[in-house]
């Protein structure tokens, strides 16, 4: 459905936006019984995971590297929200990734061995002996992480009730779980030394969280902890690309009763009487809302949605003040796959500089190709590569600037040729192989996403600030994504939706829910 044909309508709960988040949320919400509308602003569901295609080459808007999809129980929230709406997807499984560093080109694997063959190769046994170690420490940090799943989690009362049945097994961990709200860096400091390990955890923090180590909190390291180094571990990617998890998403939210209404812009949520009633159209026209509005958006794109007086000047300043991180730069490539190695990798991870600091802009890219796992996105002999810089491209760069402007026209190339020569390193003649070339700048972002200055989402720094979870000073009024618990990332906005959901939801339906996914 389009937004030429709304009409004025009637619903228990408006979602704004169709990211992953919104659609968790949206997609729980119709499951637990619940009339629920989601309004789309795009043509296309998924907000930044969505995906698109041209001249038969199928590509990934944004991110490219999954786990814990392709088992259940999964520890993933995604997939969790995948089993309670029914759905599944369908998984290519790998288990080894490429490295483009400044020691040098290698293949790693996720697992508890490989990577300390990897360091005994590069820096000796010393090294090995202290990742060792630093998996042994976070073995307890593991146990904590997973000690009440984000499931359980609802912001009101009923969370007494919800995550009692934890109660034990969080007692067990509680000077752990208290740890765990800190920064990774505390928990790295004590144990890490080797330059090389702590460039390396600082990546793989950065990946996260689009901050290193000393800003991404400790839960999140070890939940990846959980679920990287662990035996016979494996790395999954969805058969059709990110498109097929919009996809599940969207058939579970319809399978369930709900709607997705794409074209479909959203000007402002309506208040009446200090409560969020609804929403109102670009056309004018207006959803009402019986229960609640959830806004699946970055935080500063939602306080935009809000009237002037709906919040507290204090509330709308703070939320306004929310650090953000920087936007990406992305190379959208169809190609001739003809006399390509065979060994091609699914993803490289490429530094410059580690002296740099991972977050410099342009220092970390960031290749996948797809389709050495899925030949079904590419034309036969053909291959699909995204390429981007995630989350280091400063969007004081492109500010003001006009997207149909020659002066941009050119940024974009000057700008691009980091991703180029990242992929030269892996495909030295990708120059010429190329059919299809798409260069996406922040303001790419900003505009196809609704994203503010196209950013990966809040800079929290763990320690320094916390995430403010679903609720709002506005009754009726909710929120979910990335902006809020408990943080970026695919598994974190999905989880996001499901508490905003399980929030909404009786406590009686909630336990009956943790009783279907075995949690």
């Amino acid at each position: 459905m389009v937004g030429s044909t709304v009409s004025e309508k009637c619903t228990d709960i408006v979602v704004v936006g169709s990211g992953v988040g919104g659609l968790s949320c949206a997609a729980l919400l119709a499951r637990y019984g619940f009339e629920v509308i989601v309004c789309e602003s795009h043509s296309i569901p998924g907000g930044a995971a969505h995906a698109f295609e041209r001249n038969s080459f199928k590509f990934d808007s944004g991110p490219s590297l999954y786990s814990g999809l392709s088992y259940s129980p999964s520890a993933n929230p995604l997939r969790q929200v995948l089993d309670a709406i029914g759905e599944d997807v369908p998984c290519a499984t790998y288990n080894t990734w490429g490295c483009c560093l400044p020691e040098g080109d290698f293949d790693t694997s996720v697992g508890t061995q490989q990577f300390c063959e990897i360091l005994t190769k590069l820096r000796g046994e010393a090294a090995c002996v202290e990742w060792q170690k630093l998996q042994q420490v976070m073995e307890r940090f593991t146990s904590a992480v997973l000690a009440i799943p984000p499931a359980a989690v609802r912001f009101d009362l009923g969370a007494t009730i919800t995550v009692s049945k934890y109660a034990k097994h969080m007692l067990q961990h509680i000077t752990d779980i208290v740890k765990l709200t800190g920064p990774f860096s505390r928990i790295m400091d004590d144990v890490v030394h080797d330059p090389f390990i702590r460039n390396w955890l600082n990546l793989l923090c950065f990946l996260l969280s689009g901050l290193p180590a000393n800003g991404t909190s400790a839960a999140e390291m070890a939940f990846m902890f959980a679920d990287w180094y662990r035996p016979n571990v494996v790395l999954d990617y969805p058969i059709g690309g990110s498109g097929a998890v919009i996809e599940a998403l969207v058939r579970g939210l319809r399978r369930h009763g709900g709607q997705l209404m794409l074209s479909t812009h959203v000007e402002q949520v309506i208040v009446e009487g200090n409560r969020a009633v609804g929403v109102r159209l670009r056309d004018d026209k207006q959803i009402r809302a019986r229960r609640a509005v959830v806004l699946g958006t970055s935080v500063w794109d939602a306080l935009k949605l809000l009237p002037d007086k709906a919040i507290p000047n204090r509330f709308r300043a703070k939320r306004q003040a929310t650090p953000e991180c920087d936007s990406f730069m992305h190379l959208h490539l169809g190609i001739d796959a003809q006399g390509l190695r065979s060994d091609l990798a699914c993803h490289y991870i490429v530094v410059n500089d580690w002296q740099m600091g991972v977050t410099a802009p342009q220092n970390v890219v960031l290749v996948s190709i797809p389709s050495v796992l899925d030949p079904s996105l590419a034309p036969d002999g053909k291959h699909v590569i995204h390429v981007y810089t995630p989350g280091n491209e400063p969007y004081d760069f492109w500010q003001g600037m006009n997207r149909t402007s020659q002066e941009y026209l050119q940024q974009k190339q000057i700008r691009a040729q980091v991703m180029w020569q990242a992929l030269e390193r892996i495909i030295p003649d990708i120059r010429s192989r190329c059919e299809q070339t798409l260069v996406g700048t922040p303001l790419t972002h900003e505009y196809f996403l609704r994203r503010h200055h196209g950013s990966y989402g809040p800079a929290i720094r763990a320690g320094s600030g916390i995430f403010p979870g679903p609720n709002t000073p506005l009754s009726g009024l909710l929120c979910c994504g990335d902006s809020t618990f408990p943080g970026i990332g695919l598994p974190a906005v999905a989880a996001s939706g499901m508490i905003a959901a399980n929030t909404l939801a009786t406590v009686k339906q909630h336990l009956e829910l943790l009783r279907v996914l075995s949690v």
